[in-house]
């Protein structure tokens, strides 16, 4: 007899592991059905979450989906929980977990005390229990506020990253971006470039570009160039004007391993970057991205679902306090997230996964060209996020990277979505756009850039 099993309608259905009945509960998506692990129907699906909502959430402690022995994700989720934190919903199941989230007398405090105690794979499971309304209303109770230069995810305010990317990494043609994007009031979560080649030279390069321009305008950002980790260390150690350190991560130790990093080596990073001392108002120095899916694309799952795994990934990043973390969730392509309908949907569960274990999430609101979506799917996923409280989006030339090659979010949305709902960029960038010319003193009102603007008074950028 299988350990879970449920009836719906004339069928009784069984799961003989907590990784099987996980999966199968999962909302569909194209990768899980890739890695063979989904329901095979929308019923299966149903009694899976059914069953799930009767498992206490103490069994997830007791019964690692990823083996112990085998993965230092796991052990590292295990080895940090905090058994107190965990205490007000110890005793709760999945389902009654998801009732406590939504309750009116759990509040953001709340949310912050039980971060400590709560392990990824509890996010996920309740997260496959909760509404796309659900998962925004408890999302929207959690700020998590960060800081370096500016001070991100304060009440009522949304940050952008103005990603400048160019094929060639041209600087005159990256400039232009970055003007036009502060222009438009972006690049108070950081002015970060993808580079078209991974060395230390064009990463030293970019690196002195950005801090001339930041230096020159005296503006309240951060810099980064998305190089990999061993790259930016090494740039460092030559004296490049490194901020923060950026690298890409996921949710098991394999997966990590297939990115070129291991959590001891991220930890050497965090402390190089923090020796710098580059912060003014914080020193929160790493930028961290993840993606549904990365772990399958590595053949590194475990025949665990690709949700679970992206909240994994969300472990790795919490041990190291980062300034930002950004979900880039249609990224990876249609074989893992199908169309907009699962687009939205993992984005919303990534924001709220990712607020509920105490991470500054920003979310990638992004597709490719093969995917079955559009800008429409992009404009409803990034007026939910704002909504449930989205630490910062992305802001692209056009919402067409032209390096990277797929479709994300303007400067121009960001500007809508500020407008829409009130929201206003961080308080320090905020006096700066004002100091500037650029925007009111709220940053929702741009206003003409003029002759005299201080940035044709200064030259190009």
């Amino acid at each position: 007899m299988p350990p879970w099993s449920c009836s719906v309608g004339a069928r009784r259905y069984g799961f003989d592991s907590l990784r099987e009945l996980m999966a199968k509960a999962t909302p569909f998506r194209s990768g899980d059905a890739l890695a063979g692990v989904a329901a095979a129907s929308a019923e299966e699906r149903v009694a899976a979450q059914l069953c799930l909502a009767e498992v206490p959430l103490q069994r997830f402690l007791d019964d690692p989906l990823v083996p112990y022995e085998d993965d230092d994700v796991t052990r590292l989720i295990v080895d940090t929980h905090d058994r107190a934190a965990f205490a007000p919903v110890a005793g709760l199941t999945v389902g009654a977990f998801r009732d406590w989230l939504l309750r009116y007398e759990t509040d953001g405090a709340a949310l912050e005390a039980l971060a400590p105690g709560l392990t990824p794979e509890m996010a996920a499971a309740v997260s496959k229990l909760m509404g796309n309304q659900d998962l925004i209303l408890a999302a929207q109770k959690r700020r998590v506020v960060t800081a370096f230069r500016g001070t991100l995810g304060l009440p009522g305010r949304l940050s952008v990253r103005l990603q400048p990317n160019h094929p060639t990494d041209d600087p005159q043609a990256i400039a232009a971006s970055i003007l036009d994007g502060l222009l438009y009031g972006c690049g108070d979560a950081v002015i970060g470039i993808n580079p078209a080649t991974d060395s230390v030279g064009s990463l030293d390069r970019l690196l002195r570009l950005l801090d001339e321009v930041i230096a020159r305008y005296q503006i309240p950002t951060q810099s980064c160039v998305l190089a990999h980790v061993t790259t930016q260390m090494e740039a460092l150690r030559l004296g490049a004007p490194l901020d923060l350190m950026f690298q890409s991560i996921a949710g098991t130790e394999a997966a990590n391993r297939s990115f070129g990093v291991t959590l001891s080596l991220l930890a050497e990073a965090d402390e190089a970057a923090r020796s710098l001392r580059r912060g003014t108002v914080g020193d929160n120095v790493m930028y961290f991205e993840t993606g549904q899916g990365s772990a399958l694309s590595a053949g590194a799952h475990h025949g665990v679902d690709q949700q679970t795994l992206e909240v994994r990934a969300y472990a790795v990043a919490r041990k190291f306090k980062p300034l930002l973390v950004n979900t880039v969730v249609g990224f990876i392509g249609p074989e893992y997230l199908y169309d907009g309908k699962q687009i939205i949907r993992a984005g919303l569960e990534d924001h709220f996964c990712g607020k509920l274990l105490g991470l500054p999430m920003g979310v990638d609101v992004c597709y490719t060209n093969h995917a079955e979506a559009d800008q429409d799917d992009m404009d409803t996923l990034l007026t939910l996020l704002g909504v449930a409280g989205c630490n910062y989006i992305m802001g692209v030339p056009g919402a067409d990277d032209i390096m990277l090659g797929y479709q994300s979010t303007s400067f121009h949305d960001s500007h809508y979505l500020r407008q829409a709902l009130g929201l206003r960029p961080a308080p320090e960038f905020e006096a700066w756009l004002e100091t500037m010319r650029i925007a009111t003193v709220e940053g929702r009102h741009l206003l003409p850039v003029a002759g005299d603007h201080p940035f044709l008074l200064h030259g190009n950028a």
